[in-house]
């Protein structure tokens, strides 16, 4: 059985810093966050349309002359054992790839990076150590989650961190202890949250995000344990 692809972007140039990529979506997560903006694609994946494997890597050879890299995302991709078999076929055509994750399963994560078949990897931080399973509404072996951080830091390859802000989650504190989980790190990226219809809990739909000026507080913190501390709106 192939990979499961619920999503194709076909162009992107935010997702891949400094590349043009597509974008490819796969179903499921094992984390149930509140203000996440793929309902769908985390709750009711059966009912979005399928792209076939084979589909996405005919779009890829047919557009390797405007596009670097892919990018993968979910979801969680690293549920997907699939991807050890589609990424080295993504390889071989030329891209550069490019994966996002909870990091929730280092081991993948980490025969991936062995096979060299990831150049770019973007792991969300959902909050502080001590408000891991409230921020993703789920059980969180946080232990995991510190193996990511630490293979990912080492790991020879392009990454950045990132956390989406939210006002009733994220406080001052929270981003200080993230600054000390991170530290020195290469970079981090704070995305300020958007309302919106489509995300996992009601009460997050008309929410406002921080003003500009609590974001460059934020980064203010940050920036006494990272050096490139950017703001996402």
């Amino acid at each position: 059985m192939g990979l499961s692809i619920k999503g194709l972007q076909k162009t992107t140039l935010v997702d891949y810093p400094g590349k043009v990529a597509c974008t490819v979506f796969l179903p499921n997560c094992n984390f149930r966050c509140g203000f996440c903006h793929n309902k769908d694609l985390v709750l009711n994946s059966g009912a979005l349309p399928a792209f076939s494997e084979q589909d996405v890597l005919e779009y890829l050879k047919e557009k390797k002359r405007w596009l670097d890299g892919i990018c993968i995302t979910g979801g969680e991709p690293l549920l997907h054992k699939e991807l050890i078999n589609f990424l080295p076929r993504v390889k071989e055509i030329g891209y550069l790839v490019k994966v996002d994750t909870n990091g929730t399963n280092p081991n993948f994560l980490k025969e991936l990076i062995d096979r060299k078949l990831i150049d770019f990897i973007a792991m969300d931080i959902k909050n502080s150590i001590e408000k891991y399973e409230e921020t993703a509404g789920a059980k969180v072996d946080t232990e995991e989650i510190k193996k990511s951080i630490d293979l990912i830091k080492n790991s020879g390859i392009d990454y950045e961190f990132r956390t989406t802000v939210v006002p009733s989650l994220h406080t001052k504190d929270d981003i200080r202890n993230i600054g000390e989980l991170l530290k020195e790190s290469k970079k981090f990226a704070i995305q300020n949250f958007k309302p919106a219809n489509e995300v996992i809990d009601p009460k997050y739909k008309e929410m406002k995000g921080f003003t500009k000026e609590e974001l460059e507080e934020f980064r203010g913190i940050l920036k006494n344990y990272l050096d490139k501390v950017e703001i996402r709106t």
